[in-house]
């Protein structure tokens, strides 16, 4: 198998498969959200331009029809498509730009543009200049959409970066880096599509083919990824709002004026161990009130701002009196609430992950580590073995 064919079925296998997803994330539960609409329309217009240059690699509608052939630029949908994904799940819709009145017209605007040039010149000229003057043509227009689509593709990573504090809700659920992996990602992707069109450019517009095999490999894998990873964090998301909905949690507050006033005055008719067990009693108090221990973040020195304690004093009274680490006392308090949730039969088909993550850890692999650790079992066998009792 040569390169070409190797490619020519990459291009195939990767559309059917697009195609496929896209039935069945519509078809999903989180599927109609519009975060994910948005989402399931970049994976069709990719699984569209793939389809659409296997075509045209097997030569199946070259020179078939009245319009002889067109190459229809998808590619022009795909970061629209993308800020509109980004804007709706960071919750941002009603405050930005509805950009897609603009491409939808432009795009449009592209698309009868290729037909006008083909019916010009079909008439007067051979099918190899119309193939060459075709591909001069689609240049110009795709360093257009190169042009748009970086510009979209620097602002919404602008909102993403810059703009945080209007999102702070999906923030509470969801810490983005998935979504900055993927823009340092697709800013790979951008520099293979610039230098395929140079290699296009230097070849005078013949013979070009093989510069854009790597540029269709990899952003098909990154938008798949990208698809998988959407599908699986508004899960997460809504599992999470309802996990918190449900135990009246609202984690989106100032807790920095949430203070507890601890007597620190020496008290000569109590020993220091009797004003310790007092003191604790009130943290331990003010934490679980507060359900403190459900943010993943809360150190010793949120807790020093909280009760106007030293965190070297916070950290003497917790060890001598619950003889453990700040670390472990606040993990024990996790670990309880996890336990429960996992055996509630009205989570019983959330996933493990959202669990952990609304009890207070801050990734899957902590929560099954300190699991573990508090344990003895993973939580799913802690699941199975107390269910199967």
């Amino acid at each position: 198998m040569t390169t070409a064919d190797f490619f020519n079925l990459f291009l195939l296998v990767s559309a059917v498969h697009g195609f496929a997803f896209s039935i069945i994330l519509f078809c999903s539960k989180n599927g109609r959200e519009k975060s994910m609409i948005y989402l399931n329309l970049l994976i069709l217009t990719i699984s569209l331009n793939n389809i659409q240059s296997w075509a045209l690699e097997k030569e199946l509608v070259q020179h078939k029809f009245a319009l002889d052939y067109m190459q229809v630029p998808w590619h022009f949908l795909a970061m629209p498509f993308l800020y509109m994904f980004l804007i709706h799940y960071l919750n941002l819709a009603e405050k930005s730009y509805k950009i897609l009145k603009i491409i939808i017209p432009l795009f449009l605007i592209l698309v009868l543009g290729q037909i006008s040039f083909v019916l010009y010149y079909s008439d007067s000229a051979s099918r190899e200049y119309l193939n060459f003057i075709y591909e001069r043509y689609t240049s110009i227009e795709e360093i257009f959409s190169l042009v748009t689509s970086l510009s979209i593709f620097v602002y919404s990573f602008y909102i993403l970066y810059k703009k945080e504090k209007l999102f702070p809700k999906i923030l509470s659920f969801d810490n983005l880096r998935w979504i900055y992996t993927f823009f340092i990602l697709t800013s790979i992707g951008y520099a293979l599509w610039i230098l395929a069109l140079i290699v296009k450019v230097k070849m005078n517009f013949t013979g070009f083919l093989f510069s854009y095999y790597p540029l269709r490999v990899y952003t098909t894998v990154l938008i798949y990824w990208l698809g998988y990873q959407g599908l699986k964090q508004i899960r997460l998301l809504k599992e999470r709002e309802r996990i918190r909905e449900s135990l009246l949690i609202d984690l989106n507050g100032d807790f920095s004026v949430d203070t507890i006033n601890l007597n620190t005055e020496k008290n000569f008719s109590k020993n220091q161990v009797e004003k310790q067990k007092e003191q604790f009693i009130e943290i331990d108090k003010f934490i679980r009130s507060k359900k403190k221990y459900l943010l993943n973040k809360y150190t010793l020195q949120d807790l020093s701002k909280d009760t106007e304690l030293s965190s070297s004093t916070l950290s003497l009274i917790i060890n001598n009196i619950a003889k453990k680490s700040f670390t472990d006392y606040l993990n024990e308090m996790r670990i309880d609430l996890a336990k429960t949730l996992l055996l509630d039969p009205d989570y019983t088909s959330y996933t493990i992950t959202s669990i952990g993550l609304e009890s207070g850890f801050n990734s899957k692999s902590t929560f099954y580590t300190v699991f573990k650790k508090h344990t003895g079992h993973t939580p799913v066998q802690f699941k199975s073995l107390s269910l199967a009792v």
